[in-house]
């Protein structure tokens, strides 16, 4: 298990981290999201061990990474734009990650077949999409114990892509861990068991992506005489026996309303709570529609950073 607890970070007068604590499970593939200089990258190298954190520990299994050699042989970070020599190509790249790693050439190969790479070329006149495939050769070949990836499906064109996240899967099944950032929730969603979200130099949520979705849904209402934000969260509380005028009893809501949108008498919300306990309710308002429109992992990251700057309240 890799465990970071109260880990503090700054670069100077920026604060990256504040007591951040995050826990990922052993044989799980952990998205890693936030908003473009949320600390993605330095969180990442921080569990690798290349950076060192001002406060806080990093273990793996109970013991410290950072110089910690026994831990790191079962660790692989490829790094958003992974260093190389000027003239290393990408079998000498294989031969030096074998010295370090317990590399199988045959798992490397199928990977260099399936990429159609040309390992004979220089990695500096390869396109970063071509670099990249190479660096994941490598990594799904050496089979790591723990795969930290920054980035990883940027440059990848679909089929690669595909192959990538068959390579991961499989690493998985092998009993590795991985945590991967990415742009693209859409791909982690397809991938990742669990995530973690870090917004506001901190950790905001954490936890198995499944669990998330069945926690928070967005909703398509119709009513005759149109409702506001403030008569809808009066109805929930009061139990939904009309849409009652004065006290708005929001504390005691057992639901979270995290957007109320409305065009005339249409209305999307997104909701937090129990979904069939918020949905008879809701019939008790008589909408003329309740329709349920599905979300995905981006919507949900959508929703959490909205609410963290105040929006949606």
């Amino acid at each position: 298990m890799i465990e970071a607890k109260n880990i503090s970070k700054s670069f100077g007068k920026k604060l990256v981290f504040d007591n951040a604590d995050i826990s990922v499970a052993d044989g799980s593939i952990c998205g890693l999201v936030g908003i473009n200089g949320a600390g993605k990258s330095t969180l990442l190298r921080i569990i690798a061990g290349v950076l060192t954190a001002d406060g806080g520990t990093v273990t793996v299994d109970g013991e410290p990474i950072y110089e910690n050699k026994r831990v790191k042989r079962g660790l692989m970070f490829i790094s958003d734009d992974p260093y190389f020599d000027f003239d290393i190509n990408g079998e000498k790249l294989g031969k030096f990650f074998s010295v370090m790693y317990d590399m199988d050439g045959k798992v490397f190969g199928h990977y260099v077949e399936k990429f159609s790479l040309d390992l004979k070329k220089p990695l500096r006149n390869l396109s970063k999409g071509l670099k990249r495939q190479i660096f994941i050769a490598v990594a799904l070949a050496c089979r790591p114990k723990i795969l930290l990836l920054d980035e990883a499906f940027d440059g990848l064109d679909p089929l690669a892509r595909l192959e990538f996240k068959r390579g991961i899967i499989e690493l998985q099944e092998s009993g590795s861990t991985v945590v991967i950032s990415s742009h693209s929730l859409r791909e982690l969603e397809d991938i990742c068991d669990s995530f973690i979200l870090i917004d506001r130099n901190t950790v905001k949520v954490c936890g198995k992506i499944e669990d998330a979705l069945d926690n928070i849904f967005k909703l398509q209402l119709v009513f005759k005489d149109g409702m506001t934000k403030d008569a809808f969260v009066a109805a929930m509380t009061a139990g939904g026996e009309g849409v009652p005028s004065g006290a708005d009893g929001a504390d005691a809501v057992p639901f979270e309303c995290l957007r109320f949108d409305t065009l005339g008498r249409v209305v999307t919300a997104v909701l937090r709570g129990d979904k069939n306990t918020v949905m008879t309710k809701i019939d008790g308002l008589q909408p003329i529609v309740a329709d349920e429109i599905p979300m995905d992992f981006e919507d949900y990251f959508i929703e959490e950073v909205r609410r963290a700057d105040g929006e949606g309240r």
